[in-house]
């Protein structure tokens, strides 16, 4: 629960630089759809850290501009978490896929430099054969980073929530954008 705790808090810091902040930092076009393709490294977090010791994933993400500096984003991807070794058995863990769906918003608040917070689903895919997870969870996600015309860089936090059951990632993505 404490991570929960913290993303709530992270959130009510987001929203409140969002809605105070009264920068001209124009970087997002108002009224403009961009998309964007990202390749997202990272460490698990939470109970993944048990089983898992790196991730490695790939997002896609569509973002329109209400203003210069106020942006609504829609993501989805997937992230694999790669297993390590059990040291009583020696055998390798179960590896397992993420797959989140997310809308959220971003807010420039200097030039190029913005905050970003997402929420939705995900949904896992078990290896081995053993196909879906029959459940979904929460994703909550918190980023900042740096964008320009083309380039995203962002340092995030994503925590996947079920019944006091929290896995998640901290990771870097690094993403280009095309305008449409």
């Amino acid at each position: 629960m404490k991570v929960l705790s913290k993303l709530i808090a992270v959130s009510i810091v987001a929203s409140a630089i969002f809605f105070t902040t009264n920068t001209q930092a124009q970087t997002v076009a108002a009224k403009q759809f961009t998309f964007s393709l990202g390749a997202e490294t990272g460490l698990p977090t939470g109970v993944a850290r048990l089983g898992t010791n790196f991730v490695l994933g790939a997002t896609g993400q569509f973002q329109y501009g209400i203003t210069n500096n106020f942006a609504v984003t829609f993501a989805a991807g997937g992230y694999h978490f790669f297993p390590k070794k059990n040291p009583t058995t020696g055998e390798r863990y179960g590896s397992y896929g993420e797959i989140p769906i997310k809308i959220g918003v971003k807010q420039f608040f200097i030039p190029n430099v913005y905050v970003g917070v997402e929420g939705g689903l995900a949904w896992e895919k078990l290896e081995d054969g053993q196909g879906w997870a029959p459940f979904h969870r929460r994703d909550l996600a918190g980023r900042i980073g740096y964008a320009n015309k083309h380039w995203d860089l962002s340092a995030r936090y994503e925590d996947f929530y079920m019944k006091d059951y929290h896995t998640g990632l901290v990771a870097l993505r690094l993403a280009y954008g095309f305008g449409l």
